[in-house]
């Protein structure tokens, strides 16, 4: 297996300086329903080149860690069942010769392996509640000798990519996901707000010490970050806008009879996520869906400005 294959598009782009922009694929292969997410995949890259970035999809196809695809290639990752990759699924498949779709932490490894040093993305993985053993939550009591995370966070402490993110879902424990990036020294801010957003909602209840106001402010924080040698990610808290938001009342209403179904169904432990978000978008009558898909525009579009700010800095 070639380590790592960038296209000749994104090759030539950080070989000439030019900004280029990280997208996973796991959204596209499992987060959204046939055919919107190849048709959203293909505008995610359309937001980049329109904003004069090179998009970057990452993927591992045939074996290949691919960094940037053409239009078969994206075409695969929207249509055909592929395995949902993490960092430590990624020597499997390239020995095996196998495909998958890159989560956030495998496409941030393979982004910055690769030179590509921003990331935009819907929302971060994190600490799934129940974590510390809540009996009120799905699996919770069954937990409580585990931690159970996402393995977007450890990855953001070891790799030095800026991530913009509307957060983390709300059906994550965001206290301690915030706790857990503070312990492993990953700088998190707000654009232009103090809130931590929760994916769907504009604000989650934390707060967070730091916010940018623009994408020069964020350039600047990555060089820095760099000449005091740290090898930490940075997240770019990146709230959904206000006019797309999901009205609180009806997402907490949705989202505890999500909890409810789960538990009656007898869900567990890693299966618990995805059972959720797929009934949330079934009780929200498809409209968590558009929401979701209105943050990914978002963010594509805030980190066309940060990986433009960076470029002329290079």
């Amino acid at each position: 297996m070639t380590a790592l294959r960038p296209s000749a598009e994104v090759a030539d782009a950080l070989a000439t300086g030019r900004p280029v922009v990280a997208l996973e694929s796991t959204i596209i292969s499992h987060g959204l329903p046939r055919p919107r997410n190849l048709e959203a995949a293909r505008e995610f890259e359309a937001i980049l080149r329109d904003a004069g970035v090179t998009p970057a999809t990452i993927a591992v196809l045939d074996g290949e860690a691919r960094i940037g695809l053409d239009d078969e290639g994206v075409r695969r990752i929207a249509e055909e069942e592929l395995a949902k990759a993490s960092v430590r699924d990624l020597p499997i498949l390239a020995a095996r010769g196998g495909s998958g779709a890159t989560t956030v932490a495998a496409t941030a490894w393979l982004a910055a392996a690769a030179g590509v040093r921003v990331f935009a993305t819907g929302g971060l993985g994190g600490v799934h509640r129940g974590a510390a053993g809540d009996p009120a939550i799905p699996g919770g009591a069954a937990q409580a000798a585990t931690f159970d995370e996402s393995a977007d966070l450890p990855t953001l402490g070891e790799v030095p990519v800026t991530i913009v993110s509307a957060g983390v879902k709300s059906v994550l424990d965001i206290g301690a996901t915030l706790e857990r990036l503070e312990t492993l020294s990953v700088p998190v801010v707000g654009w232009r707000t103090h809130a931590f957003p929760a994916f769907w909602l504009r604000e989650s209840g934390f707060e967070l010490d730091w916010r940018v106001e623009g994408p020069e402010e964020v350039a600047e924080i990555m060089r820095a970050r760099d000449a005091l040698g740290s090898r930490a990610g940075i997240v770019v808290a990146n709230p959904v806008p206000e006019h797309q938001a999901w009205e609180r009342a009806e997402h907490d209403r949705v989202l505890a009879e999500a909890f409810a179904a789960a538990e009656a169904a007898g869900v567990r432990g890693k299966a618990v996520t995805p059972f959720l978000l797929g009934t949330i978008v079934e009780l929200s009558g498809g409209r968590s869906l558009e929401i979701n898909l209105d943050l990914a525009r978002n963010n594509v579009r805030v980190a066309a400005e940060i990986a433009t700010a960076w470029a002329r800095g290079a």
